[in-house]
């Protein structure tokens, strides 16, 4: 697991608003995240809501439903444990493939918080808590920051 290289980015984001979508599975290190990130997109300046679904296969059409209502960002969070059986690729596949359409069909971010693992400690060590390695929330949550206001330059010009 490499923490090493990852940039340290303080972005204002004042008046964009962020959804952070999470799913339900795994809620120790998915609750972690969510903290993580909330905690990132406040510093930041941005408003910020929390939309909880069934799990990492629903996040794209609900990421992609409130980026149509206006929101300018998605933090997508969920947690996918690889099992004995060929569920764990296609699940990750899909949500995967699935957040990048999203964000590309609407012109927006989504900053990817998925956490595809071996085992649970591979997530506990990746959530951001107290014990953890890496903060993957607070690293999905800067990546649709960044993004947004990037994109905000942009269109601006």
């Amino acid at each position: 697991m490499s923490g090493a290289g990852s940039p340290s980015i303080s972005v204002d984001a004042t008046g964009l608003t962020v959804v952070i979508v999470a799913g339900q599975w795994h809620d120790v290190i998915t609750d972690a995240m969510i903290a993580s990130a909330q905690r990132t997109i406040e510093a930041s300046g941005a408003s910020h809501s929390l939309i909880r679904v069934a799990g990492s296969f629903e996040l794209p059409i609900v990421s992609k439903a409130v980026l149509e209502q206006g929101a300018d960002a998605v933090v997508a969070l969920g947690v996918i444990i690889r099992g004995g059986t060929p569920h764990f690729e296609f699940v990750s596949d899909a949500t995967t493939s699935g957040l990048t359409r999203v964000s590309l069909d609407t012109g927006k971010p989504v900053g990817f918080g998925v956490l595809t693992l071996d085992d649970e400690q591979q997530g506990l060590d990746r959530a951001g808590l107290p014990d953890s390695k890496e903060d993957k929330g607070a690293e999905a949550a800067t990546a649709a920051l960044e993004t947004a206001v990037t994109l905000r330059a942009i269109r601006s010009k």
